[in-house]
């Protein structure tokens, strides 16, 4: 048991590091113009217009609650006063509103997937792989959510998969931390390296072409024609 722990909490990480950046690479590489979500507004928009907001925002918030969850350790918020309740009681209010938020978007998606005859027979081998995987994603993180904010809940996080998760970066991982995690973190923690190292396989790729250029480009300049260039034209030959 000793090793299977070391190699799903101690090794496999890394290999989907390498998988998801060596997968990156190779793909903007050979299929560059296939970074792309493959948009099919024009085959139904009125619920794409609902649930692709619901669905990109709930994901950036669901982020940055991991992004603070886990590389915030607990001796930085208690150096600035907060408690233990009110950082866990914000985790699930934030975590769990943007969780649903997330799954609801997603389950619009699809349901818009299968409903539109053209968008569902356009639904590529990777996109009947990777939807389910993030569904269960999804679930697992909400489960866990949930779980921990129960009355008969001992476990804090932030005391062991978060500990994990940072002695990733200083690679002498901590697998003992990670091991002892409720079921249902380690599913999730599972589930979560499996999506990634689908991702560069994936539309999911498209999250890496974020259009971020268009923040600092120069504005494009149009010269509206002016009442003598009309005129002017107007007494052209031919006209």
């Amino acid at each position: 048991m000793r090793h299977l722990h070391t190699a799903l909490w101690g090794v496999l990480p890394y290999l989907t590091l390498v998988v998801l950046v060596a997968g990156t690479a190779w793909r903007y590489r050979y299929d560059r113009f296939g970074f792309t979500t493959r948009s099919s507004q024009l085959h139904e928009s009125r619920l794409l217009r609902v649930a692709g907001p619901l669905f990109h925002y709930g994901l950036l918030f669901v982020i940055a609650g991991h992004v603070a969850g886990l590389l915030v350790p607990e001796s930085l918020t208690d150096r600035l006063h907060v408690s233990e309740h009110l950082y866990h009681a914000n985790a699930l209010i934030a975590g769990g509103t943007a969780g649903l938020a997330t799954l609801a978007g997603l389950a619009l998606l699809l349901h818009r997937r299968l409903r539109t005859p053209a968008i569902r027979a356009a639904t590529s081998r990777s996109d009947r792989v990777v939807y389910p995987v993030l569904i269960t994603v999804v679930l697992a993180g909400l489960t866990a959510t949930a779980s921990g904010a129960t009355a008969q809940s001992t476990y804090d996080y932030r005391l062991g998969v978060s500990v994990w998760f940072r002695s990733l970066f200083a690679l002498d991982p901590d697998v003992t931390a990670m091991a002892e995690a409720p079921l249902v973190y380690r599913v999730h923690a599972l589930l979560a390296m499996v999506l990634f190292a689908l991702w560069p396989f994936t539309r999911l790729v498209h999250a890496f072409t974020v259009p971020l250029g268009y923040l600092v480009r120069p504005y494009v300049v149009y010269r509206s024609r002016g009442r003598g260039e009309v005129a002017a034209g107007a007494g052209r030959p031919g006209r």
